[in-house]
C-alpha cells in the first residue's frame, strides 16, 4: 500500500465511531446495505443495490464502471441493513475488516460494470470471500440476495408530519422506495404461498 492509501485506512480505524447504526448520519458499521433500483426492483423484488460498509459505517458499493463510491450510493440511501458479526472475519488483525473492503474496492476500480455478472453484488462477495468472512471463500452474488433478503433489517426513518408548514418535501420522496419495496416484498411472499 502506498502511504496515502495507509493514511486512507488509517482514518477509516480511526473514525471513533461505535458500532451501533445510525441511519440519520449514514452510518452501518459492520453493514451490507441494500437500496431498490428503480424500475428493475419494482419487477424483480428481489434485485436491488448492494454496498458494503468499514468499521466506521462508510458505505462503500460498485456504483458503475471503473468506480466505487464513498458514502453516496448510486441509487441513494439503505433501505435495508444486514449487520455481519466483526468477530467471524478470519484474521487477528483489528484493521482485517477494513482492509480487505478497501482492497476489494481498489480491485472493482479496475473493473467495467455488468448488471448480470460482475456488479455491486461481486464487490461485496469478494469483500467478504477476502476477510474469509465465517471462514468461507464461497461468497457470491446470489447467496447474498437471499441473505439480504433473509436477515436485512429496513432502516426506520422518522414517520412523515404532513402538518408541518416548511416540511422538506425531499423526506416524503424518501419514505417513497422504502414503501415500493415493501408492497412488492408483500406481492412476492403472496404469490409465494
Amino acid at each position: 500500500m502506498t502511504e496515502a492509501e495507509e493514511a486512507k485506512m488509517k482514518q477509516f480505524a480511526e473514525s471513533g465511531t461505535s458500532e451501533r447504526v445510525d441511519p440519520e448520519r449514514g452510518r452501518f458499521p459492520y453493514c451490507v446495505v441494500w437500496t431498490p433500483i428503480p424500475v428493475l426492483t419494482w419487477l424483480f423484488p428481489i434485485i436491488g443495490h448492494m454496498g458494503i460498509c468499514t468499521s466506521s459505517g462508510i458505505i462503500r458499493d460498485f456504483a458503475g464502471p471503473y468506480y466505487v463510491s464513498e458514502d453516496n450510493m448510486a441509487f441513494g440511501k439503505p433501505v435495508k441493513y444486514w449487520k455481519l458479526d466483526s468477530t467471524k472475519v478470519y484474521s487477528t488483525s483489528q484493521s482485517a475488516w477494513d482492509t480487505s473492503v478497501h482492497e476489494a474496492s481498489e480491485e472493482y476500480k479496475h473493473r467495467m460494470h455488468n448488471l448480470c455478472c460482475d456488479n455491486c453484488h461481486s464487490h461485496v462477495a469478494l469483500a467478504l470471500n477476502l476477510m474469509r468472512y465465517d471462514n468461507s471463500t464461497s461468497w457470491n452474488m446470489v447467496k447474498l440476495c437471499f441473505l439480504i433478503l433473509l436477515h436485512g433489517k429496513y432502516v426506520r426513518t422518522p414517520e412523515p408530519n404532513f402538518q408541518q408548514p416548511n416540511r422538506d418535501k425531499t423526506k416524503v420522496t424518501e419514505e417513497l422506495p422504502r414503501l415500493e419495496t415493501l408492497h412488492m416484498e408483500f406481492i412476492f411472499c403472496y404469490y409465494k404461498k
